[in-house]
C-alpha cells in the first residue's frame, strides 16, 4: 500500500514534506502511523464514524502532534471534511474497506461469530439500526434481501424463513443463538466446503447495519474530486461486491468518451485519471502467511492526471486520446 501512495506523497519532497493523506478508515491508526513514521513530513486528515476509534488512534498517535488530525465522519463526507481542514485538495487518500482489527477483537461489539457477544454491529455506536433490529423486525423478503444481495448467500430464504420462526419465540439479542440456527439451517455437505456458515450472514448483517455499500459509492467519486493533479486514492477490498463497485468506478474516471474514430478529443471527454494498478494487486504468500487476515484483501490505486475540464475545452493527452 505505501508503495502505490509514495509518489504522489513524495512528489514536493522526499519526506513527504508539504503533502497531505486522507486516511478515510482510520480504525485504530495502524495505517496512518505507517505512513508518518516513514514520512517525517507527511501531514495526515484521520476520518471514522467510530467515536472508540478516534479515541484509540489519537493515544497511539499522539507523539506525532499537529502532523496528524481527527474527524469524528464518515468517510463518504470527505469533501466536506478537506473542506474543513480549509484546503482545497489532498495528495492522497486510503480507504481499508475491512472491519478494523480493534473491532473484530472487541467482542461486545458483535461483529465476530465465533464468541457469543451482543448482536450489534454498528460501526458508529451512535447509530440506531443494530443487527439484532435487523434479525427481529424485517419481513421476510427483506431479510432475504439482504442476506442473498449483501452475504451472497445461497440459502437466503431458508434462512430467512429460520429466523422469522425463531423469533417469534423468542427474539434475537446474541450471536450465539444466530450461529446456532445457521448451523442447524445450512446443509451439511455447505457446511464442510463453504467455510463458517456464518460468515456470509453476518457480512451482510453488518453492511446493512452501517449502510457500507451506499457510502462506498458515495466516497469514490468524492474522494477522486479531492485529490492534486499527481494524487493518488488506494483502495482495500475485502469481498466481491466492494471490489466491484471500486472497480466500476475505476473504469468510470479512466474511460474516454470521445466517440471512437474521431481525430481529437471532444471538450471534456477526455479522461482525469490514469489506473496505477492493472486489475487489483493480492497479497504474496509470504505476506498471508505472516497475516492471515489479508488473504481477501484486493487493492486497486488510481491516479489524477489532469485538473477538472475547463468549460469548453478539451483535455486529451498528446496522441490525441486519453489514459486507458
Amino acid at each position: 500500500m505505501f508503495a502505490l501512495l509514495e509518489p504522489a506523497l513524495t512528489r514536493r519532497s522526499p519526506d513527504g514534506g508539504g503533502a497531505v493523506l486522507v486516511d478515510g478508515t482510520l480504525g485504530a491508526g495502524g495505517h496512518t502511523e505507517y505512513f508518518l513514521e516513514r514520512l517525517a513530513g507527511l501531514h495526515v486528515v484521520g476520518i471514522d464514524r467510530d467515536t472508540s476509534a478516534i479515541g484509540i488512534a489519537s493515544e497511539r498517535l499522539h507523539r506525532f502532534g499537529d502532523r496528524v488530525e481527527f474527524h469524528h465522519n464518515r468517510y463518504d463526507e470527505i469533501e466536506s471534511v478537506v473542506a474543513a481542514t480549509g484546503r482545497d485538495e489532498v495528495d492522497g487518500v486510503l480507504l481499508d474497506l475491512g472491519v478494523s482489527s480493534m473491532q473484530l477483537d472487541r467482542a461486545e461489539r458483535g461483529f465476530a461469530y465465533a464468541v457469543d457477544a451482543p448482536l450489534d454491529m454498528r460501526m458508529n455506536p451512535d447509530d440506531e439500526l443494530t443487527a439484532a433490529d435487523v434479525l427481529n423486525t424485517y419481513d421476510h423478503g427483506s431479510l432475504a434481501r439482504v442476506l442473498s444481495e449483501y452475504g451472497e448467500e445461497r440459502f437466503a430464504g431458508k434462512i430467512a424463513s429460520a429466523v422469522i420462526r425463531e423469533r417469534a419465540k423468542e427474539p434475537f439479542t446474541t450471536s450465539g443463538r444466530l450461529v446456532e440456527l445457521l448451523y442447524a439451517t445450512i446443509p451439511a455437505a455447505t457446511r464442510r466446503t463453504g467455510g463458517h456458515p456464518a460468515k456470509r450472514t453476518f457480512q451482510a448483517l453488518r453492511i446493512e447495519v452501517n449502510h457500507e455499500l451506499d457510502s462506498l459509492r458515495g466516497v469514490i467519486p468524492a474522494a477522486l474530486e479531492v485529490l492534486a493533479v499527481g494524487g493518488r486514492l488506494a483502495v482495500m477490498s475485502y469481498q466481491s461486491l466492494e471490489d466491484r463497485i471500486v472497480k466500476r468506478d475505476f473504469a468510470r474516471a479512466v474511460e474516454n468518451t470521445t466517440p471512437a474514430g474521431l481525430p481529437v478529443d471532444l471538450p471534456g471527454t477526455a479522461p482525469r485519471f490514469s489506473l496505477v494498478t492493472r486489475g487489483a494487486e493480492q497479497a504474496d504468500a509470504a505476506e498471508r502467511a505472516a497475516n492471515p487476515r489479508s488473504a481477501p484483501v484486493r487493492i486497486r490505486a488510481i491516479e489524477r492526471i489532469a485538473p477538472n475540464h475547463p468549460a469548453g475545452r478539451g483535455g486529451g493527452t498528446a496522441d490525441g486520446r486519453g489514459a486507458q
